[in-house]
């Protein structure tokens, strides 16, 4: 993949489930990290986090609570917070407290107040509950497979929300911003739920938006299956055959490739 300036179409910003579900969902994941981690010794490797232990990624979860907290209190980026657990505080009560500053916080405000965040397409608190909720559930899905666990899974509708996250978000508007951009022109529509989005990579633009799932299903490639497993195929959490992809198969994989770095 190259990296150069380019031109950028995002329609759209905001959740497609309701905040309150997605407050409900990251309170869930927390739990479920948190018990997952319990079972595994600190120093166990995360595969899908190549040179994290659990403990490392346990601590990453803690961290970007703290760095939440700090853009809605300082309103901007922050230069500075607590990155690791106290001396004597374990790694459980870090991410455990991070919760709960932050959820104190999202709470005391509506999801639609304004708020700093790094995605001009929504400033809003309910930017960063929706972000904690998906950023919780991927790193909880990568301490249960360190742990050789089943997954504990992930709602339909919650992760039908986080396949539009991971393309809006994270496709249409970090990949760019990171100055990365495909090497071939590529059309994939991206089907779940009985929604869609029409995602284009290439030399020249990066574009994804919100359609109808009949529109992405005419595009030269497209990636479809159950809302998990589409979210944890963007996400490079899911095994290679988890999804169902037609067409140009080249197209799909330059998606899943630029994904993987928009997300590192």
């Amino acid at each position: 993949m190259a990296a150069v300036a380019e031109t950028v179409t995002v329609a759209g910003g905001g959740p497609v489930v309701d905040h309150r579900r997605l407050a409900e969902a990251f309170g869930a994941e927390v739990t479920l990290l948190i018990e997952a981690s319990r079972g595994l010794a600190p120093e166990t490797p995360v595969p899908t986090c190549p040179g994290w232990t659990v403990a490392d990624t346990v601590r990453h979860v803690g961290s970007i609570y703290r760095v939440a907290q700090a853009w809605l209190i300082d309103g901007q980026r922050p230069r500075e917070w607590q990155r690791v657990p106290a001396p004597g505080q374990s790694e459980e009560s870090y991410v455990r407290q991070g919760y709960a500053d932050l959820r104190e916080i999202l709470d005391f405000h509506g999801p639609d107040r304004p708020a700093a965040t790094w995605w001009p397409e929504d400033r809003t608190y309910g930017f960063w509950c929706r972000r904690m909720a998906h950023d919780t559930t991927v790193h909880r899905v990568d301490v249960e497979g360190a742990g050789g666990m089943t997954w504990s899974g992930v709602a339909a509708d919650v992760a039908r929300d986080g396949v539009d996250e991971a393309l809006m978000l994270w496709f249409g508007h970090r990949l760019p911003r990171l100055g990365l951009r495909g090497t071939r022109a590529g059309e994939v529509g991206v089907c779940t739920g009985g929604r869609g989005w029409l995602v284009s990579a290439g030399p020249d633009e990066t574009a994804v938006r919100r359609c109808r799932e009949s529109e992405a299903r005419d595009a030269a490639a497209v990636v479809s299956g159950g809302p998990e497993a589409v979210y944890l195929w963007l996400w490079g959490r899911n095994r290679p055959g988890a999804v169902d992809v037609a067409g140009d198969e080249d197209a799909a994989g330059q998606l899943l490739a630029l994904m993987r770095l928009a997300t590192r």
